[in-house]
């Protein structure tokens, strides 16, 4: 017999005027996750700042009032039937792409850590700690396939804490080095080194893109590496105007917007944990 108690699907969309990077993109999601089963599939266009909502008839008046508070400036602009709810990706496919990059950003951060301190340059260390950032990015991303809200919530807080201490020490050793007299940085190491994680974040906006998902989670993870492989492309610029200049500065002037960046997405990463 025919189950008749089946939801009708519904498809809202909303103008989020202040969703402008991939941390936001998280706070929906998460935020939204507490509705449970009520929402089917969400549907992100960053460059609109548009979200689309696949979603269980009467949780209209739920999503309004999610969305709403959410203080993005969010506007409902249309709601209507779901003629068909979009494929969810494949659970497994989604875990072994984000495991992958996950280990390739965990390995990098030990490594140019380490080269960075070897090498006296804070662009690289810097690097390493965006490199760590994006870890936890792509660790929440795992952990929202098929994860408990309160999870999510909890790694959500001690990444954004542990992000945010790590730069500000950083922060306060490129001052450091600004105001105490020291050698410049071995310029050919920061170039090779952000060479190779260049090639790295390369890597994992293929296997990214690869997955060819449209989930939020997945696409804020392709940003993050995109804005990656700009930032392994200053620290390279850099390294050449440490070596042309024979000048410390260019690498202090990278590490402090790096470290600025890390900051920035610590914070936005944070108001997950609310």
């Amino acid at each position: 017999m025919e189950n008749t108690t089946e939801q009708k699907l519904c498809k809202t969309t909303f103008k989020v005027r202040e969703m402008d990077c991939p941390s936001e993109e998280n706070i929906i999601r998460m935020k939204l996750g507490e509705l449970g089963r009520a929402v089917v599939a969400l549907d992100f266009d960053l460059r609109r700042r548009t979200l689309a909502i696949t979603h269980e008839a009467d949780a209209l008046d739920a999503i309004k009032a999610t969305m709403g508070g959410l203080g993005m400036g969010a506007k409902m602009t249309s709601t209507g039937d779901a003629a068909d709810a979009p494929a969810a990706d494949g659970d497994e496919r989604q875990r072994k792409v984000l495991v992958r990059v996950l280990s390739v950003n965990a390995a990098f951060f030990v490594f140019e850590m380490a080269v960075g301190l070897v090498s006296r340059s804070m662009g690289l260390v810097a690097d390493s700690l965006d490199m760590l950032a994006d870890a936890s990015v792509y660790g929440m991303s795992l952990m929202v396939v098929g994860a408990a809200v309160a999870s999510k919530k909890r790694v959500a807080l001690w990444s954004g804490i542990l992000q945010t201490l790590l730069a500000v020490v950083g922060l306060v050793e490129v001052v450091r080095r600004f105001l105490s007299p020291e050698l410049p940085p071995e310029f050919s190491a920061m170039i090779w080194m952000s060479a190779l994680a260049l090639l790295a974040n390369a890597y994992c906006l293929w296997q990214l893109e690869r997955s060819k998902s449209n989930d939020a989670h997945m696409r804020a993870s392709v940003i993050f590496s995109a804005n990656d492989v700009i930032i392994n492309l200053g620290v390279i610029l850099s390294g050449v105007a440490v070596w042309y200049f024979e000048s410390r500065l260019p690498d202090l002037i990278i590490g402090t917007i790096v470290f600025a960046i890390v900051i920035r997405g610590a914070i936005r990463i944070l108001k997950l944990s609310k």
